[in-house]
C-alpha cells in the first residue's frame, strides 16, 4: 500500500500537460514530477541594424525538438538570447540543455541557424537588406526560413520577401529601413508578410502569431518583431533599429508536438 501513492502521483503527472516559457537570460528548468519527455521551441534574438555597412539586421533562427528525454526532478540548463543593438548589432543565440542538444542561433547581417541533435524541424532567419535604410529580416520558422529584408538606397528601395511560417522581411526605404517579423511560441501558424516599399519602409509581418516589425520613419529605422525580428538601418552614422529578444517554450503532457500538435496553452 505505501507504494500505491507513488504510483498514482506518477500516472498523475505522465497524463498532466503543461508549458513553461523563458524570457532573456540564463534559467534553469526543472522538470516535474512524473514527466519523461518534453517538446522545446528555441527562437534566437534578431540582429541589430549594421551601423558601419549600413545593412538590415538578420532574424533570429528558430529550431523545435520533440520527445527529449527527460526525467522528474532533473535541472536543465536553458540560455535565452537577447536581440542586438545599433552599437552591439548581432543577436544571441537560444538553447535547450546544451548549445548541441538545440539550439537557434543569433541573427547577424544574415540569419541565425537552427541546429542540434534533438531538431525536428524549423527554419533559419532571414538575411537583413543592403545599404543604408535597408529592412530588417524574418525570425525563422516552424516551416523554413524567415523572408530577407529589402534593399534600400535612394529612391529605389525594394520590397522584403515572405517568411514561411515565420517573420518576414521589413522592406528598404528611401528614409528609413523597416524591421523584420517576429515569431510566435504557440506553434506553427501562418506565415509572416512580407513588409512592402515605401518612401518610409513597412514593417515585415510576424509569423505563427509573432509580432510585426516597426516601420520605418524620416531618419528612423523600425525595430525587429517579437520574437527574434531584425531590425532596419538608417544611415551609418544614424541609429537603427533594434533586433528582437529570443525565447524557450517547452511543452509537456500526451499528444503534444510542435509544430502544431496541441501545441497550445493548456
Amino acid at each position: 500500500m505505501g507504494f500505491l501513492p507513488l504510483a498514482l502521483l506518477a500516472s498523475a503527472g505522465l497524463n498532466k500537460s503543461g508549458q513553461q516559457s523563458y524570457g532573456v537570460g540564463s534559467h534553469t528548468f526543472t522538470v516535474p514530477f512524473g514527466v519523461t519527455s518534453v517538446s522545446v521551441v528555441c527562437v534566437g534574438g534578431g540582429s541589430g541594424a549594421r551601423g558601419a555597412d549600413r545593412n538590415g539586421g538578420g532574424g533570429g533562427g528558430l529550431s523545435y525538438g520533440n520527445n527529449i528525454v527527460v526525467t522528474g526532478g532533473e535541472s536543465i540548463d536553458v540560455q535565452v538570447g537577447a536581440g542586438g543593438s545599433y552599437s552591439s548589432p548581432d543577436g544571441s543565440a537560444s538553447w535547450f540543455k546544451t548549445s548541441s542538444i538545440l539550439q537557434a542561433g543569433g541573427g547577424s547581417s544574415g540569419g541565425g541557424g537552427s541546429t542540434g541533435t534533438a531538431r525536428n524541424g524549423g527554419g533559419s532567419g532571414g538575411s537583413g537588406g543592403l545599404d543604408q535604410y535597408a529592412g530588417g529580416a524574418g525570425a525563422g520558422g516552424y516551416s523554413g526560413n524567415g523572408g530577407n529584408g529589402g534593399n534600400g538606397g535612394g529612391a529605389q528601395p525594394t520590397a522584403g520577401s515572405g517568411g514561411a511560417g515565420g517573420g518576414g522581411g521589413g522592406s528598404g526605404g528611401s528614409w528609413g529601413g523597416a524591421g523584420g517579423g517576429g515569431v510566435g511560441l504557440l506553434g506553427a501558424g501562418t506565415s509572416g508578410s512580407a513588409g512592402n516599399t515605401a518612401t518610409e519602409g513597412s514593417g515585415g509581418g510576424g509569423g505563427s502569431s509573432g509580432g510585426g516589425g516597426g516601420d520605418g520613419s524620416l531618419s528612423v529605422a523600425g525595430n525587429g518583431g517579437q520574437y527574434g525580428g531584425g531590425g532596419g538601418a538608417t544611415r551609418n552614422d544614424w541609429s537603427g533599429g533594434g533586433g528582437s529578444n529570443g525565447a524557450v517554450r517547452i511543452i509537456w503532457g500526451r499528444g503534444r508536438a510542435f509544430p502544431s500538435t496541441n501545441t497550445g496553452n493548456v
